[in-house]
């Protein structure tokens, strides 16, 4: 990951955002630290897709522990009218 501080992206906005088309660009300021991460779209989109699965995963693995009645294949077929 390439780091840089806010004055440097300021100066060179456009070769920053191209760069983060190759690797992540860290943004730092003085006393502050990190401000900011640039990064792809492609990069952002597979980050969100991935947080998502996470969110999923866990959400099926609460599911499965649920103590409340279960609903047959073959009941919610019927109770849909399939």
């Amino acid at each position: 990951m390439t780091a840089i501080t806010l004055s440097e992206f300021r100066a060179r906005q456009s070769d920053y955002i191209a760069a983060a088309q190759r690797e992540p660009v860290e943004i730092t300021s003085r006393g502050v630290g990190r401000r900011a991460v640039v990064v792809s779209p492609e990069f952002y989109d597979r980050a969100i897709e991935a947080l998502e699965d996470q969110a999923d995963i866990r959400a099926a693995r609460a599911a499965r522990t649920e103590t409340e009645p279960r609903v047959s294949h073959e009941e919610l077929m019927a109770e849909l009218g399939l």
